[in-house]
Formats: C-alpha cells, sequence, structure tokens
C-alpha cells in the first residue's frame, strides 16, 4: 500500500512538473528572398566571378540549406518559416516564375509563409501553381479570395502546426494596398491587418492555441501598429519594409526583437543576406519568458551545399535564352562608356533616366536621377538582346519612387557632380530636370546651378521649398554613391517596383528603332 502511494506520488509530481515546464522554440526566418538562389555582392546585386573569388559575396539557396541545417541541430524545437516576397528580382523568376521558389522552400523545409505583393505580380495564376507545388501552408489574413476561383480553400488565414508537443498558431499578412503594388485581380481585396489579426488570434485562442506567430509582409512600422492595436500575439515575423534588426549592428533600424506591447517583432533584412534566429521561451500558458536572438549572416564562412549548388547550376543553363532574346532595335550605336557617362551627359544615361520616368509618370513623378555608375557598357547599333540590356544594367536594381524637397534635389545633384574629378559612379543622369554645373567651384560648395525641372511644355526654376516626387533605383534611394539624401522613412517611398532592367527593354521596344540622343539637360560653364 504504503509503495503504491509512493508511485502515485511520484507520478503526479512528475506530470506536475511537466505541466509546468517552460517550451522552448526556435524561429528561423526569411524576408524579401526575390528569387536570389545565387549570392549577391555588398550591394545586393549579382556576385561576380571576381567577388566569389575573394570571398565577397552573401547569401544564395545553397549557404541557406546549410545555415538552416545547422541552426536546427543546436535546436531544441524549431520552425522555418517566411514573410514573403520570395517571387520576382532575378531572371530565375523572369524564367521560371514560382517554380525554382517552390523547389527549394521544399527542399529547405519551411513551415509556413505569408503572400507577399510580388507574390501577384502575375497574377493569381502564379500563385497558385506556386501554392500547389509547395508542402506547407501560404497564409494571408487580411484578404478576402472568396471572389477567386483559383486560391479559395488554397490560401489559409491561419494555421495550426504541433512542434515538440506543442500547438503553434500561425496568422499570415499581406500589404492592405497590394492593388497599387502587384496585379493580384478584381477578385480579392485587402482590409486593414489590425482587425484581421485579431479575429484570427480569437479564433486560435478558442481552439485552445496559446502561442502564436503572426508571418506579416507589411512592413516594420506595420507590424509594431498591429503589436499595439492587438492582444494575444507573441511573435511577429516580418518583410516588406527590407529591415535590418540587430542588436549589434549601428547600422540597424532597431533591436532584435523589437518589442512593442509586448510583441516580439524581428525581421531579416532581404535577399537571404541573413537567416533570422529567435529563441523563444514560452511559459505553460504561452506567454514570452525569454526572446534572444539575432540575425546569423550569410558571408563566406557558411559552407555552401554542393547539391544545391549543383541545382542552381542546371537551372541557371536556359537563362541563356532569356539572354539572347531580341527585344528592341537600336538606330545608332547608344553611349554608355563609364568615361562618358561619369562626368557628362551622355546617351545611355538619358535613355534609362527617360525609361525611369516615363514608366511611374502617371503616378505624378516628375524627376528621375540615376548614377552613372549604375550603367556597365554601351550597345551597338541594330538589333537589342536582353543580354545586352543586362550588360548595362546587371545589378537588379529595382525603380524606388520618393518625395523630397526641391533643396533636396539640388543637394543630391551636388552630390552627384562632386567627384567628377576622379570619375565616382555618383555623376547623375536625369530626366525631367535640367541643371549647370561648375567645376571651378569646390565640391558641395555650389557647383550646381539653373536647375529647373519640367513643367507643362516647358520648364521652371525648381522651388526648394516644394515636395517633388522623384524616381530613382533602390540602391541611390537608400543611400547608395553619397545619395544619403534619398534614404530615411519619411519620403513616403516605394523601394521596390520594377527591374531596371525590364522597365530599360520595355522602352527600348516601345521606342524601337531607339535613336539615342542628346539634348543638354546638363550644362557644364
Amino acid at each position: 500500500m504504503f509503495t503504491r502511494f509512493l508511485a502515485s506520488a511520484a507520478v503526479l509530481g512528475l506530470t506536475a512538473g511537466m505541466a509546468a515546464a517552460d517550451y522552448k522554440l526556435t524561429i528561423l526566418h526569411t524576408n524579401d528572398f526575390h528569387a536570389r538562389f545565387e549570392p549577391i555582392n555588398k550591394y545586393d546585386s549579382a556576385c561576380d566571378e571576381e567577388d566569389q573569388a575573394e570571398g565577397k559575396c552573401f547569401g544564395g539557396s545553397a549557404r541557406l540549406v546549410t545555415a538552416v541545417n545547422d541552426a536546427r541541430a543546436r535546436a531544441e524545437n524549431s520552425i522555418l518559416v517566411d514573410g514573403g516576397d520570395q517571387f520576382q528580382g532575378s531572371l530565375f523568376y523572369t524564367y521560371y516564375k514560382g517554380k525554382v521558389a517552390a523547389e527549394f522552400m521544399n527542399k529547405l523545409g519551411y513551415d509556413a509563409m505569408t503572400v507577399g505583393n510580388h507574390e501577384f505580380d502575375d497574377g493569381p495564376e502564379v500563385l497558385r501553381g506556386f501554392i500547389d507545388s509547395v508542402k506547407f501552408p501560404v497564409l494571408m489574413s487580411n484578404a478576402d479570395i472568396a471572389d477567386e476561383e483559383l486560391l479559395i480553400d488554397k490560401i489559409k488565414k491561419s494555421t495550426v502546426i504541433e512542434v515538440g508537443g506543442e500547438k503553434i498558431g500561425l496568422i499570415g499578412l499581406t500589404p492592405e494596398d497590394t492593388h497599387d503594388l502587384a496585379s493580384p485581380g478584381p477578385n480579392i481585396s485587402f482590409s486593414d491587418p489590425a482587425p484581421a489579426v485579431q479575429a484570427e488570434v480569437d479564433k486560435l485562442t478558442g481552439e485552445g492555441v496559446n502561442k502564436i506567430i503572426v508571418l506579416s509582409h507589411s512592413g516594420y512600422g506595420v507590424d509594431q501598429r498591429v503589436a499595439q492595436e492587438t492582444s494575444g500575439v507573441d511573435v511577429i515575423v516580418g518583410g516588406h519594409s527590407n529591415t535590418y534588426l540587430s542588436n549589434v549592428s549601428d547600422k540597424a533600424a532597431g533591436p532584435y526583437p523589437t518589442v512593442v506591447n509586448g510583441v516580439q517583432i524581428v525581421q531579416a533584412y532581404a535577399y537571404g543576406k541573413f537567416l533570422g534566429e529567435l529563441n523563444v521561451t514560452f511559459d505553460d500558458d504561452g506567454n514570452v519568458l525569454e526572446a534572444v536572438g539575432e540575425p546569423l549572416i550569410m558571408d563566406n564562412s557558411v559552407t555552401e551545399d554542393q547539391s544545391a549548388l549543383d541545382r542552381i547550376a542546371e537551372l541557371a543553363v536556359p537563362l541563356d535564352e532569356i539572354r539572347n532574346k531580341v527585344v528592341a532595335n537600336a538606330a545608332d550605336a547608344i553611349e554608355g562608356d563609364r568615361s562618358v557617362c561619369r562626368v557628362q551627359e551622355c546617351e545611355m544615361g538619358n535613355l534609362v533616366a527617360d525609361a525611369m520616368l516615363a514608366r511611374v509618370a502617371d503616378q505624378g513623378v516628375q524627376i528621375a536621377i540615376a548614377n552613372s555608375g549604375g550603367l556597365r557598357a554601351s550597345i551597338d547599333p541594330g538589333e537589342v538582346t536582353m543580354g545586352e540590356v543586362l550588360t548595362v544594367l546587371p545589378f537588379q536594381n529595382t525603380l524606388s519612387t520618393f518625395e523630397i524637397s526641391g533643396q533636396g534635389v539640388i543637394d543630391a545633384l551636388e552630390n552627384g557632380v562632386s567627384q567628377v574629378e576622379d570619375v565616382k559612379g555618383r555623376f547623375p543622369q536625369v530626366a525631367g530636370l535640367t541643371f549647370t554645373w561648375d567645376p571651378a567651384v569646390a565640391p558641395n560648395e555650389g557647383r550646381v546651378s539653373e536647375v529647373m525641372v519640367a513643367e507643362g511644355d516647358g520648364f521652371a526654376p525648381i522651388d526648394p521649398a516644394a515636395t517633388y516626387l522623384v524616381v530613382t533605383n533602390n540602391y541611390v534611394r537608400n543611400g547608395g554613391d553619397g545619395y544619403n539624401m534619398f534614404e530615411g522613412d519619411d519620403k513616403n517611398a516605394y523601394d521596390f517596383g520594377p527591374d531596371l532592367a525590364d522597365v530599360t527593354a520595355e522602352y527600348l521596344a516601345e521606342n524601337a528603332p531607339y535613336q539615342p540622343y542628346l539634348d543638354g539637360r546638363i550644362k557644364q560653364k
């Protein structure tokens, strides 16, 4: 009898101890991968052979395979999730659409992802094909897809997975303004993220789920608002704003995690350059006791998985078909040599700036500024292939639109002509404005004068106090080539427009045979 009592007490004690045990979960995460299956350089562009040889490349699916496997091996319990925008950004997407993304996400063993706006770039059809190919749920809570036959019953608002004997609730979010950013079609509507998340939280908690993670392709600012305006969310894994959060870097936008209203918010920049790793400890009631971690940089210290490398090389072979595709015709040679474009108005600069401005003029954009360092070659007369366009514009840059004062534009032009003597790539090629510069004046001391902005059929002097809409590429918008006056979250910016090479190729085609020209938009005293 006494022995039976001891045994029963021991069982009760063990059960009580188990009930009170903390639960540890490692959340591995990516966001805004943008088809960067091959490594990137420090500018987030395609990594060339020289950088590869010098170990200056980052990311790539082969590194992610190794890093994810290593992270899982050291974790007690783990999940791998994605914050959206796997689509668009390289020739792999142009050629394969979502097929390669599906293949490598399956290989990496993702547990779930949310829909990013770029997942709708080619309409619901391509997204449906991707969803049919992946082995994990694709989530989006703040969209009504009831009238879209291709996606109804294919995308869930939330899901529950079981890891280490515990239920984890996952909720998806996509940008509320996706109709302005992509092509979801007329049958889908998007709504405010906070009420949508709260509705799913209430549903999940009603089912007894007390550990809830939101996968949000909505941006760092929106994520903080959602955290503030909802209850019951434990972690938000973000995307869309390409935000780098860190506790060790002075370049970070905030701490990793950023805590708002008790919610742990994380994001891991973009393009596969980092693998986010957040280690969360929950109590038995699902409360977060601790959340620590840091995005892991995917540099040359991470060994590339050979099977992934081989597969990527195999998939890259047919991309030559795109490179050889004739997209337009040039009436004459288009001058794009660096010795010309980095010191004065040049034909390639006019072409690219004109193409940028034409693409977004219907949005009210008035000015285009392109850095000459982004122009890498000339184009011969006759047939123009996509390969030639990609040789001129190899960096996979996207169009960025933003608001800035007239004085900010003047400051940008001053920066652009500040290193002409050294033939630097910051020299500005422009559209929608003209300006004069004087090399006799010291750099950044008033070299630029007579800045005129297109107005009606003519030009008017720029107003330093007025606000102008400007288009550039995402590298320059984020401070590249010294354009730090374009940086910041206060400019109503959108940095994830179409690829600059695609925009230029389409402009060439629309104006074929393209006649290169100079018109005196940049004058030197």
